[in-house]
């Protein structure tokens, strides 16, 4: 008999129970919406940067992500001179270019 009650109480349980799938698709959810909201619009980002990047020519205006202004006047491989005033030149990496600015901005 209680064998019985035994296996009708697991019956039910499994019964109750829903499946792998069904608990899993919560997190998935969460991940695609990370996705969507996070990952991909930082990733057009930075693809937007690395274009401004490889556009800079000499005489372009500049932010630095360190606040400074100035006119480019070299560039390298993976480095940019800017002139930040008269007879100041500063060597910087071409990532820590912030932005290109436009005339009379800046």
């Amino acid at each position: 008999m209680q064998a019985a009650v035994v296996m009708w109480v697991l019956a039910q349980e499994a019964q109750q129970r829903p499946s792998a799938i069904i608990q899993m698709l919560p997190i998935l959810a969460i991940l695609v919406i990370f996705y969507f909201l996070l990952i991909r619009p930082k990733q057009r980002e930075q693809k937007v940067h690395q274009k401004m990047l490889s556009e800079i020519t000499k005489g372009d205006r500049i932010l630095t992500s360190g606040g400074m202004f100035g006119s480019v006047v070299g560039l390298k491989d993976d480095r940019v001179v800017i002139k930040i005033a008269d007879d100041v030149k500063v060597e910087l990496l071409k990532s820590a270019v912030a932005r290109r600015l436009e005339k009379g901005e800046g």
